[in-house]
């Protein structure tokens, strides 16, 4: 059976396309191939590797990468994940989407502000908003 492969993006591939990669590759790698992608590539965001690691996912060794480098493939699905304020500068890819192209709006940790403990505070709640997100997703699409 052919793995379904889901592309994440957003815009800095830092935060939360990272999360959402890391999640689906380490809960459903069985059935999922999992990439990530932004309009600018910047770094993996340290909180974001910290908030990971904290639930067993390593994401240390991922890298930012720009969509660009995508062009040419095909995904069954790809996936935006930037907040409203960011939406209009949000990535958007050329190339072939065989299934569908969602959009799932989650603030930018990375904006988050205040103490560290605020900031890992914020990095967690989305990376478990995100996490809930991709079990409905899973759910959804193995169900039809």
């Amino acid at each position: 059976m052919n793995k379904i492969k889901v592309l994440f993006l957003c815009v800095a591939n830092s935060c939360r396309s990272q999360m959402a990669e890391g999640l689906l590759r380490h809960y459903y790698g069985d059935k999922f191939e999992a990439y990530s992608a932004g309009s600018k590539a910047t770094f993996v965001h340290s909180l974001a590797i910290e908030v990971m690691k904290e639930i067993g996912i390593d994401v240390s060794n991922h890298r930012s990468k720009l969509v660009s480098k995508f062009f040419g493939q095909s995904f069954d699905y790809v996936i935006t994940l930037c907040g409203d304020s960011s939406k209009s500068i949000c990535p958007m890819f050329i190339g072939e989407v065989k299934r569908e192209t969602l959009h799932w709006n989650f603030p930018d940790p990375a904006e988050a502000e205040g103490s560290l403990e605020e900031k890992l505070a914020v990095f967690r709640q989305v990376r478990d908003e995100i996490k809930k997100k991709i079990d409905n997703f899973v759910i959804e699409i193995t169900s039809k």
